[in-house]
């Protein structure tokens, strides 16, 4: 199926089948979220896997969502609140080492994050961040139905 074809047969899932999905598909779907567009590249939150059946259905309890409890693997989405010097700096070191740069090479770049992150309060880094890993969830959404464009670990209702 392609990209257009798969949006136009996605749906709300109401309950799920006991069928687990794969490791190797969710490994496929975060290699996707971690691939995922960004502001600046910096990726300011954490996603995390969750098959405890137990810690699912405790991070569902209060959250009037059964499909929490009974999925296969539960995706949570963790924006940062601060995006701070040291993150900014260690990014960019990152960055140079894995594209060969000299270090230092991005400077200009790193000191433009410095200036725009010291520039807005911690509310307005946060809210920054938590755009960030929705754009993250969109693609992990789009990344599912690339990966199996019918997958049998839910049912429609």
């Amino acid at each position: 199926m392609n990209l257009i074809e798969n949006l136009k047969w996605r749906y709300a899932t109401k309950a799920y089948n006991n069928i687990k999905v794969t490791e190797e598909k969710i490994d496929q779907i975060l290699e996707a979220i971690n691939l995922s567009a960004s502001s600046c590249g910096l990726q300011s939150y954490r996603v995390f896997v969750v098959s405890n059946p137990e810690i699912q259905k405790k991070l569902g309890a209060d959250s009037y969502n059964g499909q929490i409890s009974s999925c296969s693997h539960l995706l949570v989405f963790a924006a940062f609140n601060d995006m701070t010097s040291t993150y900014i700096d260690d990014y960019i070191a990152m960055t140079e080492k894995q594209r060969g740069l000299e270090t230092g090479a991005l400077s200009g770049f790193r000191n433009g994050l410095h200036a725009y992150f010291g520039s807005i309060d911690t509310e307005q880094k946060a809210l920054w961040a938590s755009k960030q890993a929705y754009i993250a969830l969109g693609t992990a959404l789009i990344a599912r139905g690339r990966i199996e464009s019918r997958c049998h670990s839910y049912r429609r209702i």
